[in-house]
């Protein structure tokens, strides 16, 4: 069988014709966003980690078992709350004693500065009358031996005595009529401060059984949460051994540690973000509080605190993430998200994939400046209302067809 010319020709034709088809280019489907003019805050970003903004460890200032715990770890306090009392019965006996000294203390005052006079003063009366008795007596014989001697029956020897004895009788009963005046005045006084002051120790012993007696019950010195308990009852509490920590976290306070470079424009009451690391969706907002002035000679950084409210209590102590602090505002900026730049490792400099008119992507060179809340300052490179590639544009060649799946503002 023989084969003709022609059919051959035509089957090469076709075969050449097929080879020199040329295949289309696939078109890669990305997402995109238009750049944009706007004030950019300036921020400092640094790690943090989360605070209270107290913290108690309660220890017991007696040694003493643990009668009973009306707090438990986790649970919620109140100022003043007691958390757990310990055995004090010998201190309610103290404070039996010393209410009775106080009582009898006070009776005994009351007793003085009524009037009731005490032994020696009554003594001191007597002495008086027997003075006055006998000094009534040397004046009858002085007067009767005077009128003797006028008439020359006595002796002037006799009368000589009798004035002596008169004198000294006289003396004895001012001495005495002195000395009750005296205990009837500077004594009872004198009682009377005395009575005050065993009063006043009493008060000031009945007050420190009191304090002691205050010390067997551990109440919260704060609102807050109970974050461990490590003793429980039966445990003998010691002022060495802490029973309960006490965290209030109604203000959580995130510890940032910035580059000392970075913080010189911090300053008090800055606005600030603090962002958890395990949840990325999270942002607390705060206000600067402390701006450490010393500077930690190991790692040269500044340690910054961010007060952030925590009504919910979502903010655990410990909690690791980052802050943001702004410093400023950068007025009129161009901006793109910050996934539509590739970066060059170490420096400032990245691109960005233009898409044109035609929904062809072009390569382009920018120079970036801050980055803040996930958007990029572009100093150069980019005109505002320019479409860049924000996802799906990696390693993508220039001169691409792409087809925009979902445009950002």
């Amino acid at each position: 069988m023989k084969t003709c010319p022609i059919f051959c020709f035509c089957v090469f034709l076709a075969a050449c014709s097929r080879e020199n088809e040329t295949k289309p280019e696939p078109v890669v489907e990305v997402k995109a966003a238009r750049t944009e003019v706007a004030d950019l805050d300036v921020t400092v970003h640094a790690p943090a980690a989360v605070f209270p903004r107290q913290q108690a460890n309660i220890a017991s200032r007696v040694t003493s078992p643990i009668r009973e715990l009306r707090a438990r770890k986790g649970d919620s306090v109140s100022a003043g709350q007691v958390l757990a009392v310990l055995e004090n019965r010998d201190v309610r006996a103290q404070q039996q004693e010393a209410l009775a000294a106080l009582e009898d203390a006070t009776a005994q005052l009351q007793k003085i500065s009524t009037g009731t006079l005490p032994t020696d003063i009554e003594r001191a009366r007597g002495q008086l009358a027997t003075a006055e008795a006998a000094l009534n007596q040397a004046r009858k014989i002085y007067d009767r031996r005077a009128e003797l001697f006028k008439l020359g029956a006595v002796p002037a020897r006799d009368l000589l005595v009798s004035q002596t004895e008169l004198a000294n009788a006289n003396a004895n009963h001012e001495v005495a009529r002195r000395s009750l005046e005296l205990l009837e005045t500077h004594s009872r006084e004198k009682d009377i401060r005395i009575a005050e002051s065993r009063v006043a120790q009493a008060r000031a012993r009945l007050a420190q059984v009191e304090a002691l007696l205050q010390f067997t019950e551990l109440r919260a010195p704060f609102a807050g949460t109970i974050t461990e308990q490590l003793l429980y009852p039966g445990d003998m509490a010691k002022p060495e051994t802490s029973l309960f920590t006490v965290m209030d976290l109604a203000v959580a306070v995130a510890r940032a540690q910035v580059p000392e470079a970075e913080a010189r424009e911090i300053r008090l009451k800055q606005r600030c973000d603090f962002m958890p690391a395990d949840s990325k969706d999270k942002k607390f907002g705060g206000k600067v509080s402390v701006v450490n002035k010393a500077v930690d000679p190991a790692r040269r950084t500044v340690e910054v605190w961010c007060d952030l409210q925590n009504p919910d209590r979502w903010l655990r102590a410990g909690v690791f993430g980052a802050v943001d602090i702004v410093t400023g505002t950068a007025p009129k900026s161009i901006l793109v998200p910050q996934s539509a730049v590739q970066f060059v490792e170490g420096t400032r400099s990245g691109a960005v994939l233009v898409v044109d008119g035609k929904r062809v992507a072009h390569k382009r060179e920018v120079e970036t400046g801050m980055i803040s809340q996930g958007k990029v300052q572009i100093r150069s490179g980019l005109r505002a209302g320019e479409l860049v590639v924000v996802e799906g544009g990696y390693g993508l060649p220039d001169g691409t067809e792409v087809r925009i799946l979902e445009t950002d503002k």
